[in-house]
């Protein structure tokens, strides 16, 4: 599996699965553009490039805007992993917020089709590109007390179903790498996760009663952007360990 050619741009690359996704990326041979809200600030894109040699951070934050800075730094985008987070709000339905069911949306859903509608016309032009919308498992089983993260997750996942089969004809892939239990900072601090008892509570849950790690995700977003995931579109794939 190589990704040598290809030029990939990582969104959120500081929060959940994102920095494991581009170091294994860029491992596979891809030029990588990571993506954060963090960048805007000179030092931060400074300090990124410090800690990881070989990645490259860019800021702007319209979508356009961000395909295009890509597209004259690296090339055009052939990989987009668009990383998605937002916090899991805990709220029974009779305490719902509509405005943070909204955010989530906009979050989970709404920024990412924009990007996504960005890089498209260049795949199509060329007839060639992945995109991967890192979501979540959780809309597949259903987690109560969480509806609203739940719903904004399901409708990143029905995205990937629909844009597939649109974009088929043009030998665009389109899929969904769907976490849960993945030993991720962004939903799972380290204080959490240094209880003994909660986390023995958590790995319960789990059929291969342990919790992921990002590098195990980022391995199957990296099979998905290669060659070898030519003949794969149209999927949610979890990767929870059995849990869905």
């Amino acid at each position: 599996m190589t990704l040598e050619d290809r030029v990939a741009l990582v969104t959120q690359v500081r929060h959940f699965v994102g920095l494991a996704a581009a170091r294994e990326l860029a491992a596979q041979g891809a030029q990588v553009a990571c993506h954060d809200t963090t960048f805007i600030e000179a030092p931060a894109r400074e300090a990124f490039a410090a800690e990881n040699p070989g990645l490259q951070a860019v800021a702007e934050q319209d979508p356009e805007a961000l395909a295009r800075a890509v597209a004259e730094r690296l090339g055009d985008v052939d990989i987009l992993v668009n990383n998605d987070a937002f916090p899991a709000i805990r709220a029974p339905v009779e305490e719902a917020k509509p405005e943070d069911f909204r955010a989530a949306l906009e979050a989970l859903a709404v920024a990412p089709l924009a990007l996504t509608g960005a890089v498209v016309p260049a795949m199509k032009a060329r007839r060639r590109g992945k995109i991967l919308f890192v979501t979540s498992a959780a809309p597949l089983r259903g987690l109560a007390n969480y509806a609203m993260y739940a719903a904004a997750r399901g409708a990143a996942n029905a995205l990937v179903t629909s844009l597939a089969r649109e974009l088929a004809p043009h030998n665009v892939h389109v899929n969904a790498v769907a976490p849960n239990y993945v030993e991720s900072p962004t939903y799972f601090p380290p204080a959490l996760l240094a209880d003994a008892e909660k986390r023995a509570k958590m790995e319960r849950n789990i059929p291969l009663g342990r919790l992921g790690q990002p590098e195990e995700v980022a391995q199957v977003i990296a099979f998905l952007a290669s060659d070898g995931g030519n003949f794969v579109t149209g999927h949610v794939l979890p990767v929870a360990g059995g849990w869905a």
